[in-house]
């Protein structure tokens, strides 16, 4: 490679890792960081890039180039350390030889990863003024308190707690460029950890709880006596709770490594993981049953030939359950292997930070419930103050049993 060439490289390459170095701790970070006490070789390291994992003396450790920078990279190399008497030696061959850039990669791609993080701060952002504002609007007007809307509260406190434990997540562990992400093991880390895990945990078994409920609507009655309420309450905040303690006092006796991010290779993972993924099958399989009854109530032995409206209204209902039962996850878990990873965490993190603003806008903004009751203040308060009675539309039914 020419002079010229190797520097223009370095210089993107550099700049992909400063924000790539962001994911590492999010994603695909399995670089074996077992600790011993004693130990005479060579300890584990940050080179700023990877973390190379401790190894004896006169032992040769290999790595694979960046799985954060497999988007960007024409071929994944190995790169090689030898653990000498005097530490470790410089990698071999260097990353712009082992890790070959595509010919066509442009300036603009070095800070992909710096506009996905602000595509998905202005999701939470965006998710958690609407939910606020949603949360406010359900509690403060009597006539819209119900198990339903409670229900639905609880929700969105759920993606309130899960944005904010993101960007606080974001603020403890990539505060400064210089940490040393084979070595960094605060408090502060490992709590911000299970508080985003529990958030993300909630928010999972609520959208579960909202198909329980719906389900419960439309085959039968129950749902009317309120003690099943705290059955949900239960569910959606109890369960995640004896979880996230399990995992806990898994990580504290078996595997208090760094800062207890995911790991996708331990075992300990699968008991947060495990009751997620069962949700989400659940949620699904529940989603589909509420299709079916839709379906069986448009029966066209019982409506009208031209009658379009019907099914109108079905695709409308299936449109809106999508977001409220999470179905998209479904796709997000089983998507093919030959999917790039950058799809994948555009998916994931960009198309999920909306969610809560997409629900929040569907089923409190949009809600002619709601619309009608914040119509009725209005006008109440314009009488009060100005003795104005103005004249307005019928109010019209929500044509959706949530």
């Amino acid at each position: 490679m020419l002079p010229k060439m190797k520097d223009v490289y370095c210089n993107k390459l550099v700049t992909i890792i400063i924000f790539g170095r962001y994911f590492l701790k999010e994603y695909e970070q399995h670089y074996f960081l077992i600790y011993f006490p004693i130990f005479t070789g060579c300890n584990q390291t940050w080179d700023t890039i990877v973390c190379w994992p401790e190894a004896n003396t006169g032992e040769t450790v290999s790595i694979s180039c960046p799985s954060y920078l497999s988007h960007l990279l024409k071929s994944q190399g190995i790169i090689y350390r030898n653990c000498t008497v005097n530490g470790w030696s410089n990698p071999y061959p260097p990353y712009y030889v082992a890790c070959v850039a595509k010919d066509d990669i442009a300036d603009e791609e070095g800070s992909y990863f710096a506009t996905m993080k602000t595509i998905y701060s202005i999701g939470y952002g965006t998710s958690i003024v609407s939910l606020t504002i949603a949360v406010a609007i359900l509690l403060t007007f009597r006539r819209l308190h119900c198990a339903r809307n409670y229900i639905h509260v609880q929700l969105f406190i759920t993606f309130i707690l899960k944005s904010v434990s993101v960007f606080i997540k974001d603020a403890i562990l990539f505060s400064s460029e210089d940490t040393d992400h084979c070595s960094f093991s605060t408090v502060a880390c490992k709590v911000s950890m299970v508080f985003c895990n529990y958030c993300v945990m909630t928010n999972f078994f609520w959208l579960l709880v909202e198909a329980l409920y719906l389900n419960s609507l439309l085959l039968s009655s129950f749902h009317q006596d309120r003690k099943f309420f705290w059955w949900f309450v239960l569910l959606g905040w109890g369960f995640p709770k004896f979880f996230i303690v399990v995992w806990i006092i898994s990580r504290l006796y078996f595997e208090d490594t760094d800062c207890w991010d995911i790991n996708e290779t331990s075992e300990y993972w699968w008991i947060i993981k495990g009751p997620i993924v069962t949700s989400i099958a659940v949620n699904f399989i529940l989603f589909l049953n509420i299709i079916r009854i839709l379906i069986q109530k448009l029966d066209p032995r019982l409506i009208q030939f031209n009658n379009s409206s019907q099914y109108r209204r079905l695709a409308k209902s299936t449109l809106l359950l999508i977001p409220l039962f999470g179905t998209h996850y479904m796709v997000f878990n089983f998507l093919p292997q030959h999917v790039s990873e950058s799809a994948r965490l555009f998916m994931e993190l960009c198309l999920g930070s909306f969610q809560g603003f997409l629900v929040a806008v569907l089923y409190c903004f949009l809600n002619q419930e709601v619309q009608s009751e914040i119509q009725r203040k209005w006008i109440g308060w314009q009488v009060n103050s100005y003795g104005i009675v103005p004249v307005v539309a019928k109010d019209s039914q929500a044509d959706t049993p949530f």
